[in-house]
């Protein structure tokens, strides 16, 4: 099940980051944040059930900032 959804983010957030570097329209960029801070939160997620805890530790605080400046752009 997460790797569903961690491969589902990634080729998502992989396709937005493809459109906004064709197009030119960076929009779209708060937004790709956004779903590459759920997919190191989802990562995290993994990490922890495998027990490496330093790197879980790691991708959630990433995460965790990335969801933070996303939130912060896309409210502002």
């Amino acid at each position: 099940m997460m790797k569903a959804i961690k491969f589902i983010l990634a080729v998502t957030v992989v396709l937005l980051s493809g459109y906004s570097l064709i197009t030119g329209e960076y929009g779209s960029l708060p937004y790709t944040q956004l779903l590459l801070g759920l997919m190191l939160l989802v990562m995290g997620m993994t990490e922890m059930q495998e027990e490496r805890k330093a790197i879980a530790i790691l991708l959630y605080l990433s995460g965790g900032f990335s969801l933070f400046v996303s939130f912060y752009i896309i409210l502002s």
